[in-house]
Protein backbone atom coordinates (compact mmCIF):
# COMPACT_ATOMS: atom_id res chain seq x y z
CA UNK A 1 0.00 0.00 0.00
CA UNK A 2 1.45 3.10 -1.18
CA UNK A 3 1.85 6.52 1.50
CA UNK A 4 -1.22 8.66 -1.06
CA UNK A 5 -3.72 5.70 -0.58
CA UNK A 6 -2.78 5.16 3.49
CA UNK A 7 -3.67 8.89 4.01
CA UNK A 8 -6.20 9.18 1.64
CA UNK A 9 -8.38 6.18 4.63
CA UNK A 10 -8.47 9.27 6.93
CA UNK A 11 -8.78 6.91 9.73
CA UNK A 12 -9.12 8.72 13.40
CA UNK A 13 -7.50 6.96 16.17
CA UNK A 14 -9.56 6.81 19.15
CA UNK A 15 -7.92 7.99 22.70
CA UNK A 16 -8.04 5.25 25.33
CA UNK A 17 -10.45 5.64 28.36
CA UNK A 18 -7.28 6.47 30.66
CA UNK A 19 -6.67 9.44 28.62
CA UNK A 20 -9.63 10.29 27.63
CA UNK A 21 -10.34 10.26 31.30
CA UNK A 22 -7.46 12.20 32.37
CA UNK A 23 -7.60 14.84 29.66
CA UNK A 24 -10.96 15.16 28.50
CA UNK A 25 -13.42 14.31 31.45
CA UNK A 26 -14.41 17.89 33.26
CA UNK A 27 -14.81 15.35 36.48
CA UNK A 28 -10.34 16.22 36.42
CA UNK A 29 -10.92 19.65 36.53
CA UNK A 30 -10.58 20.20 40.06
CA UNK A 31 -6.98 18.00 39.81
CA UNK A 32 -6.13 20.79 37.12
CA UNK A 33 -6.72 23.45 39.53
CA UNK A 34 -4.41 22.52 41.94
CA UNK A 35 -1.94 21.82 39.58
CA UNK A 36 -2.03 25.08 37.40
CA UNK A 37 -2.45 26.99 40.74
CA UNK A 38 0.47 25.91 42.08
CA UNK A 39 1.95 26.25 38.42
CA UNK A 40 1.02 29.41 38.39
CA UNK A 41 1.88 31.18 41.23
CA UNK A 42 5.17 29.70 40.81
CA UNK A 43 5.18 31.74 37.72
CA UNK A 44 3.78 34.63 39.23
CA UNK A 45 5.99 34.91 42.15
CA UNK A 46 9.07 34.89 39.63
CA UNK A 47 7.83 37.20 37.11
CA UNK A 48 6.24 39.97 39.84
CA UNK A 49 10.05 40.17 42.01
CA UNK A 50 11.55 41.03 38.58
CA UNK A 51 8.92 43.70 37.98
CA UNK A 52 9.63 44.77 41.39
CA UNK A 53 12.98 44.99 41.37
CA UNK A 54 14.97 48.31 40.94
CA UNK A 55 18.16 47.79 41.90
CA UNK A 56 21.14 49.12 40.03
CA UNK A 57 22.87 45.81 38.75
CA UNK A 58 20.04 43.64 39.63
CA UNK A 59 16.57 45.01 37.68
CA UNK A 60 15.07 43.90 34.36
CA UNK A 61 12.73 46.56 34.14
CA UNK A 62 14.76 49.50 34.10
CA UNK A 63 17.63 48.90 31.94
CA UNK A 64 18.26 45.03 32.20
CA UNK A 65 21.04 44.92 34.07
CA UNK A 66 19.62 42.28 35.93
CA UNK A 67 19.22 39.92 32.80
CA UNK A 68 22.49 41.09 31.10
CA UNK A 69 24.15 39.87 34.64
CA UNK A 70 23.11 36.22 34.15
CA UNK A 71 23.71 36.50 30.46
CA UNK A 72 27.03 37.21 31.11
CA UNK A 73 27.43 34.61 33.63
CA UNK A 74 26.29 31.89 31.53
CA UNK A 75 27.87 32.70 28.75
CA UNK A 76 31.57 32.71 30.31
CA UNK A 77 33.87 29.88 29.03
CA UNK A 78 35.85 29.12 31.79
CA UNK A 79 39.32 27.86 31.71
CA UNK A 80 39.96 24.01 31.13
CA UNK A 81 39.46 21.48 32.69
CA UNK A 82 36.56 23.55 33.58
CA UNK A 83 33.44 23.06 32.01
CA UNK A 84 30.73 25.82 30.76
CA UNK A 85 27.54 26.94 32.51
CA UNK A 86 26.03 25.94 28.45
CA UNK A 87 26.61 22.93 27.30
CA UNK A 88 25.30 23.13 23.74
CA UNK A 89 27.67 26.04 21.77
CA UNK A 90 24.92 27.14 19.78
CA UNK A 91 23.08 28.26 22.80
CA UNK A 92 26.02 29.98 24.08
CA UNK A 93 26.05 31.63 20.75
CA UNK A 94 22.80 32.79 20.74
CA UNK A 95 23.14 34.51 24.44
CA UNK A 96 26.43 35.92 23.36
CA UNK A 97 24.43 37.08 20.07
CA UNK A 98 21.80 38.58 22.43
CA UNK A 99 24.69 40.61 24.44
CA UNK A 100 26.43 41.92 21.43
CA UNK A 101 23.53 43.34 20.20
CA UNK A 102 22.12 45.43 23.86
CA UNK A 103 18.75 43.66 23.95
CA UNK A 104 18.52 43.36 27.45
CA UNK A 105 16.77 46.58 28.01
CA UNK A 106 13.74 45.04 25.75
CA UNK A 107 14.19 41.10 26.97
CA UNK A 108 14.55 41.97 30.88
CA UNK A 109 10.55 43.30 30.09
CA UNK A 110 9.98 40.24 28.22
CA UNK A 111 10.77 37.89 30.71
CA UNK A 112 9.05 39.83 33.80
CA UNK A 113 5.97 40.92 31.87
CA UNK A 114 5.89 37.32 30.74
CA UNK A 115 6.61 35.09 33.56
CA UNK A 116 4.14 37.42 35.35
CA UNK A 117 1.19 37.01 32.33
CA UNK A 118 1.68 33.44 32.52
CA UNK A 119 1.53 33.36 36.29
CA UNK A 120 -1.63 35.11 36.04
CA UNK A 121 -2.64 33.32 32.91
CA UNK A 122 -2.59 29.84 34.77
CA UNK A 123 -4.40 30.89 38.25
CA UNK A 124 -7.22 32.25 36.26
CA UNK A 125 -7.66 29.61 33.98
CA UNK A 126 -7.69 31.52 30.88
CA UNK A 127 -6.36 29.98 27.91
CA UNK A 128 -4.46 26.98 30.25
CA UNK A 129 -2.41 25.47 27.05
CA UNK A 130 -1.25 28.36 25.48
CA UNK A 131 -0.14 30.11 28.85
CA UNK A 132 1.53 26.36 29.79
CA UNK A 133 3.26 26.19 26.16
CA UNK A 134 4.68 29.77 27.11
CA UNK A 135 5.66 28.85 30.35
CA UNK A 136 7.39 25.51 29.26
CA UNK A 137 9.27 27.30 26.48
CA UNK A 138 11.09 29.30 29.29
CA UNK A 139 11.32 26.63 31.60
CA UNK A 140 13.32 25.03 28.20
CA UNK A 141 15.43 28.00 27.91
CA UNK A 142 16.29 28.17 31.57
CA UNK A 143 17.81 24.86 31.17
CA UNK A 144 19.10 25.08 28.11
CA UNK A 145 21.24 28.11 30.18
CA UNK A 146 22.15 25.78 32.92
CA UNK A 147 19.92 26.56 35.23
CA UNK A 148 18.34 23.68 36.90
CA UNK A 149 16.76 24.63 39.80
CA UNK A 150 13.02 23.83 39.72
CA UNK A 151 12.55 24.27 35.97
CA UNK A 152 12.57 19.93 35.58
CA UNK A 153 9.66 20.11 37.18
CA UNK A 154 7.39 23.07 36.43
CA UNK A 155 8.45 21.33 32.22
CA UNK A 156 7.26 18.64 33.59
CA UNK A 157 3.63 20.44 35.65
CA UNK A 158 3.55 22.71 31.90
CA UNK A 159 3.01 18.90 29.63
CA UNK A 160 0.13 17.69 31.44
CA UNK A 161 -1.69 20.82 31.47
CA UNK A 162 -1.07 20.94 27.56
CA UNK A 163 -2.30 17.75 26.87
CA UNK A 164 -4.86 18.80 29.68
CA UNK A 165 -5.88 22.21 27.74
CA UNK A 166 -9.18 21.14 27.22
CA UNK A 167 -10.31 20.79 30.90
CA UNK A 168 -7.42 22.29 32.77
CA UNK A 169 -9.26 25.67 32.93
CA UNK A 170 -12.71 24.71 33.22
CA UNK A 171 -12.83 25.47 37.05
CA UNK A 172 -11.58 28.97 35.54
CA UNK A 173 -11.93 31.31 32.44
CA UNK A 174 -11.53 28.89 29.93
CA UNK A 175 -15.00 27.21 30.87
CA UNK A 176 -16.61 30.57 28.71
CA UNK A 177 -13.50 31.89 26.67
CA UNK A 178 -13.07 28.39 25.04
CA UNK A 179 -16.66 27.97 24.10
CA UNK A 180 -16.45 31.67 22.60
CA UNK A 181 -13.63 30.38 20.14
CA UNK A 182 -15.54 27.11 19.02
CA UNK A 183 -14.16 24.70 21.56
CA UNK A 184 -17.11 23.72 23.51
CA UNK A 185 -17.10 20.38 25.79
CA UNK A 186 -20.58 19.62 24.72
CA UNK A 187 -21.13 17.21 22.12
CA UNK A 188 -22.55 19.12 19.09
CA UNK A 189 -26.48 18.50 18.53
CA UNK A 190 -27.65 15.56 16.28
CA UNK A 191 -30.76 16.03 14.25
CA UNK A 192 -33.07 13.21 15.71
CA UNK A 193 -34.99 11.10 13.21
CA UNK A 194 -38.50 12.93 14.45
CA UNK A 195 -37.34 16.22 13.34
CA UNK A 196 -36.12 14.92 9.66
CA UNK A 197 -39.02 15.60 6.94
CA UNK A 198 -40.85 12.46 6.30
CA UNK A 199 -39.78 10.65 2.69
CA UNK A 200 -42.42 10.02 0.28
CA UNK A 201 -43.20 6.31 -0.13
CA UNK A 202 -43.50 5.14 -3.41
CA UNK A 203 -46.41 2.47 -3.88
Amino acid sequence: MNASALLARHTVIADPPLAKFLFSDTRMAIVWLVVRVYLGYSWFDAGWHKILDTGAKSNYIIDGSGLLAFWNRIAAVPAAPAKPVILYDWYRGFIQFLIDNHTEVFMGKVVAFGETAVGIGLILGAFVGVAALAGGFMNMNFMLAGSASSNPVLLILAIVLILAWKTAGYIGLDRYLLPILGTPWRAPKTETPAKKGLVPQLA
